[in-house]
């Protein structure tokens, strides 16, 4: 999980409830809102009475038990292809704006889905970062977002008498060769919580990781640790790992706190097209290196229960995808798809900055300093 964001483009009331993370994080303690036997009952509790929908019982339950599941052919090639095209849609935006600004001299045009994005790597480095900064919600993955299958999964492991919302913090992973991101592309264990304020950790969210074509362990898929979640416990994270802007769980921290064994619990999760990975946001995963010659796509996106904090400081609310009083409730898209999740200052149209930073540099001790860190200090974010 991921985002950018920069102190002049946040509300005053989100820059202080960000400014807050600075005594937590000096006090070395993760979890300060709730006892350990709270958490654990706050997990506990989100095992709900089986109900019909795409899961089967079985599904339902290793859901529960592991913290993951995979649900084979749930989405339609149609609606993948619809995704798809918005994406490519993106990734041109990205290269006109550097061929135009003179950062390219080739557009790419003639490069499939799979090279396209890589190729702009080689000619102006971190290309694929703006993708990741570049927070309006496209069609396609509206589409996909918000289709009945995936909402039924959504129902089913949240409840039927909940309303249901989308959370802004929708990703869009370019998980480009190894040898041409520079080790950017590689995410190593962490849990989603470790993004978001404390205020979220003992509430269920709801991932769904879409792979845009079949991964496997060639090309970079996920690993889950089965069970990490089941303390309820926000480990202690570090940052930021190599070259990136992502936190990092150690696997010394994972078995001393969060009652797993690696080499016994880690779940290797290759997913056809199609398919999908859904996850809690407890549970510790983690990405592969890809070492292919080909972009491993994929989306993150996320539901929670109506009603509880999501967790963004306060920057950016959710939005309402199933009311369980009215099946026949529309998403009003308008307005919301097109707000940038945190819109940071410096844009791809101005000095085509390709650092991300974000309040979790704040929550975590940094351990390991580049150029992402560097421009967070510079932000005035410490």
């Amino acid at each position: 999980m991921l985002f950018a964001v920069n102190r002049r483009s946040v509300s005053l009331l989100a820059f202080s409830n960000i400014l807050k993370l600075q005594t937590r994080n000096q006090s070395g303690v993760a979890n300060t809102k709730s006892s350990p036997a709270q958490l654990k009952a706050a997990v506990d509790s989100w095992v709900l009475p089986y109900t019909t929908g795409p899961l089967t019982k079985d599904e339902y339950n290793h859901f529960h038990e592991k913290g993951w599941v995979i649900k084979k052919d749930i989405l339609s090639k149609k609606a993948l292809e619809n995704t798809i095209d918005s994406i490519s849609d993106m990734v041109d935006q990205v290269a006109k704006k550097l061929y135009n600004a003179g950062k390219i001299k080739d557009l790419g045009t003639d490069k499939g889905f799979l090279e396209r994005l890589t190729f702009l790597d080689k000619q102006f480095p971190h290309a694929n970062v703006f993708l990741h900064k570049m927070g309006i919600l496209p069609t396609g993955v509206q589409e996909l977002w918000s289709t009945d299958q995936l909402l039924d999964v959504a129902t089913q492991i949240l409840g039927t008498k909940h309303n249901i919302d989308g959370h802004p913090n929708w990703n869009l992973r370019c998980k480009t060769p190894e040898s041409t991101s520079l080790g950017q592309a590689t995410v190593p264990w962490h849990q989603d919580t470790a993004y978001l304020d404390e205020e979220c950790w003992d509430k269920l969210q709801l991932t769904c990781w879409v792979p845009l074509l079949d991964t496997n362990i060639q090309n970079g898929c996920m690993q889950v640790l089965s069970g990490g979640h089941k303390t309820g416990i926000t480990a202690t994270h570090t940052g930021c790992t190599g070259g990136t802007w992502y936190v990092e769980l150690s696997e010394q921290e994972i078995e001393k706190t969060l009652n797993v064994n690696i080499a016994r619990d880690t779940a290797t999760c290759e997913v056809p097209f199609g398919s999908v990975l859904f996850l809690n946001n407890l549970v510790p995963h983690r990405s592969l290196p890809n070492n292919t010659e080909h972009i491993r796509w994929s989306l993150d996106l996320r539901w929670q229960r109506a009603g509880e904090p999501n967790g963004l400081w306060g920057v950016k609310s959710n939005i309402l995808m199933r009311d369980h009083k009215n099946p026949n409730h529309k998403i009003d898209w308008k307005g919301w798809a097109t707000v940038e999740k945190l819109k940071t200052a410096r844009t791809l149209d101005t000095d085509f900055d390709t650092t991300i930073t974000g309040p979790w540099m704040r929550r975590w001790e940094i351990t390991n300093e580049n150029r992402h860190t560097k421009a967070w200090k510079q932000e005035n974010w410490a």
